[in-house]
């Protein structure tokens, strides 16, 4: 993962209770999207584990697919259909779970979404 993408602590706490089998690992049900990823000139803000939330989380919508890249990763996609956050400049995005719990947080420069446009976007579940 690069610097700018993290697994939540909330996660791997999850992970590791679910392996001593003390609860069972909720499902990944969707995308978090936001546009508090970058400061006031532009530069990423780095996520840290200790994060519950995105900093400014616009909207949250069902993930459109998976594929498995490996035996450790996964790779979700979602898209922003036209009419979804238009005039947005998206720059945080996360997976989270049927408990609601955001799951890893990946922030990168600005993408400014039109009204006219779809926009995809893929996140690598990746252990």
């Amino acid at each position: 993962m690069s610097q700018n993408q993290i697994t939540t602590l909330t996660a791997r706490k999850n992970m590791v209770r679910a392996r001593a089998g003390e609860i069972q690992l909720p499902k990944i049900v969707g995308f978090v999207f936001g546009d508090g990823g970058v400061d006031a000139d532009g530069n990423v803000i780095a996520p840290e584990d200790s994060e519950t939330a995105l900093n400014n989380e616009i909207l949250r919508k069902s993930y459109d697919s998976y594929a498995m890249q490996s035996d450790t990763v996964c790779r979700y996609q979602c898209t922003l259909a036209e009419e979804e956050l238009g005039g947005y400049e998206i720059s945080e995005i996360g997976l989270y779970d049927s408990n609601e719990d955001v799951l890893n947080i990946k922030r990168f420069s600005a993408k400014g979404k039109d009204s006219d446009l779809s926009m995809t976007f893929y996140i690598d579940d990746t252990f």
